[in-house]
């Protein structure tokens, strides 16, 4: 049996890999910063029993390399990282500390523990930033334009550079938006849906959205949690970006919604205050490499997920 060991396990890509892992019999390790964390992703998949939660600070290479040298990990997701673009903003010092330090730590832990473990590393769409062409493919000119994508160009080249250097299994997801239930209330899509649904039922009074004709590439999560497993069953490591390949406004996505809840469009309100500095206007990737190198299958068109996401929140809703 192989051990996997998640970091970043409590949020919506750890919770659906760990259940990935689990149903192909992997022992499954997750990594909290401290033992107050909100399990409710994990409970809601009914599988928190079945995995070994072990407290870790990341940004401490002692308690990293004694977890790599504890629990003998096959492999390592590293899902961890202040995540919110926004926060970054706020944060740009404490953003980049923690998206790259434990980077670091990590790989330089498996080099000294053992260098045949297999790391996979989630990079993020938001690197690139200002493109000057589309559709985005692995080889596109790198360009942030936020705390938060710096951070992950600077986590995301570290590992480049180890893998070449020392020869390293460190395989690099480059994800674009994807979406489920499990997204926290503060993401955009789980916040129109989960608002909307408070305005069909007389609980809230409008939406207050900043810029949304701005496009975006948005996929399903649990989908492309295969592809992050799939990357570390290859003989080789590589980059890797996942996406649909499609992009679709914001406001497309709002009106849907409302469509579909019989809310009437005008409840949808622009607030400039929610604006973000820098916002980049189309983003769109091309994933032809990943269904090519990894036999990764992904059909879905956002609306469909969007019905699926609804759907899912209008039975846990009734249910609350």
């Amino acid at each position: 049996m192989k051990t996997a060991l998640i970091s970043g396990i409590t949020g919506q890509d750890g919770a659906y890999l760990a259940k990935l892992l689990l149903n192909n019999n992997y022992n499954v390790i997750g990594l909290v910063r401290d033992s107050s964390t909100n399990f409710e992703g994990l409970d809601y998949l009914n599988i928190k029993k079945e995995i070994d939660i072990v407290k870790c600070d990341l940004i401490d290479i002692s308690q990293t390399a004694k977890i790599l040298e504890t629990y003998k990990p096959d492999e390592i997701y590293n899902l961890a990282a202040q995540s919110s673009v926004s926060q970054s903003y706020n944060d740009p010092i404490g953003t980049f500390k923690f998206n790259t330090i434990s980077v670091f730590n990590i790989i330089e832990s498996m080099k000294s523990v053992n260098p045949a473990i297999k790391l996979y590393q989630a990079s993020s769409s938001e690197m690139f930033g200002r493109v000057g062409q589309l559709p985005i493919t692995e080889n596109s000119l790198i360009h942030p334009v936020s705390p938060y994508a710096i951070s992950k160009v600077s986590a995301h080249y570290t590992c480049v550079n180890y893998r070449e250097i020392y020869n390293l299994y460190i395989s690099c997801g480059i994800l674009f938006n994807h979406e489920s239930y499990l997204r926290k209330n503060d993401f955009f899509i789980k916040k129109v849906i989960r608002e909307s649904l408070e305005i069909s039922l007389n609980k809230k009074k409008d939406l207050q959205v900043g810029n949304i004709d701005i496009k975006r590439d948005f996929g399903y999560a649990p989908k492309y949690v295969e592809a992050m497993y799939l990357m570390l069953q290859q003989e080789k490591p590589s980059d890797y970006l996942i996406c649909s390949g499609k992009s679709v406004s914001l406001r497309e996505i709002i009106y849907y919604v409302f469509d579909k809840l019989q809310i009437d469009k005008s409840l949808c309100v622009v607030n400039e205050k929610f604006y973000r500095p820098g916002d980049i206007e189309n983003i769109y990737g091309n994933n032809e490499k990943a269904k090519k190198d990894l036999s990764w299958e992904y059909d879905y068109n956002f609306f469909e997920v969007l019905d699926l996401l609804i759907e899912e929140e209008l039975m846990n809703y009734k249910h609350n």
